[in-house]
């Protein structure tokens, strides 16, 4: 086990080497700006898929396989999120996709995970999140891109227990290359695509998929996963396809 000196020790050089980092993007991004009167983090890129991102919260987001019983805006939080109630095709098993997208060149994922959380205690009356791991799958690349690498997505992987229901759900933000459930991994991102003029649109996501009460998330992985790989795979070939 990690000592608590040591386990600080180690976020005081992650942070250290962040602000570094940033330090140096500002400069690289800075100077040109500085040079002819136009900040670049006050005129940042526009998001070329903005509009399509936009319609997330109305439409939802169609994928194969899959039948739409059910789409609604709905508040959460701070938030606007399409709440998607979902089928899978000659199957019973049923789901929740819940998705924020971006809607302004300078909206930022920040709490959406929180908001998750408030709203499952607000709706059925208790959250209770357990046997958390992080979790990882790929993505093809679309074909368009004229690309045979794969997307890597990293997520949050956890059962959450309400009073009528346990859930199995996964957690990322989707980009155009791959997916985290980190902040901080969009920001780099996005900032390095503004030294080339470019943007890195996201999308919150966020699945439910219920499961045995009160059992072992693990055995309802293969599942989640596959529709995870289906919603980053409808996400990077449609809203955020613009971007690329």
């Amino acid at each position: 086990m990690i000592s608590l000196a040591k386990f600080l020790k180690q976020q005081q050089l992650t942070q250290v080497a962040a602000l570094l980092l940033l330090l140096l993007l500002l400069a690289i991004g800075g100077v040109p700006g500085y040079l002819t009167g136009k900040w670049q983090w006050k005129q940042p890129p526009p998001v070329t898929s903005l509009k399509e991102l936009k319609q997330i919260r109305h439409q939802g987001l169609s994928l194969p396989g899959w039948q739409t019983i059910e789409q609604t805006e709905q508040q959460m939080g701070e938030g606007k999120w399409s709440w998607q109630l979902i089928k899978k095709e000659d199957s019973p098993i049923q789901a929740m996709l819940l998705l924020q997208a971006q809607n302004g060149p300078t909206d930022q994922p920040e709490v959406e995970w929180t908001e998750i959380n408030g709203w499952g205690k607000s709706y059925w009356g208790k959250w209770d999140i357990a046997q958390y791991r992080s979790a990882e799958f790929t993505v093809k690349q679309p074909a368009n891109l004229g690309s045979k690498n794969e997307a890597k997505v990293e997520a949050r992987f956890f059962r959450a227990s309400t009073k009528q229901d346990t859930f199995a759900v996964l957690q990322w933000y989707a980009m155009p290359n791959g997916g985290n459930p980190s902040p901080l991994h969009w920001f780099w991102a996005d900032q390095l695509a503004q030294l080339k003029k470019k943007r890195t649109p996201w999308v919150g996501v966020s699945i439910l998929m219920v499961m045995e009460p009160l059992g072992q998330v693990e055995k309802s992985w293969s599942l989640v996963q596959s529709l995870g790989e289906t919603v980053q795979a409808a996400l990077m070939a449609g809203p955020l396809s613009n971007s690329t």
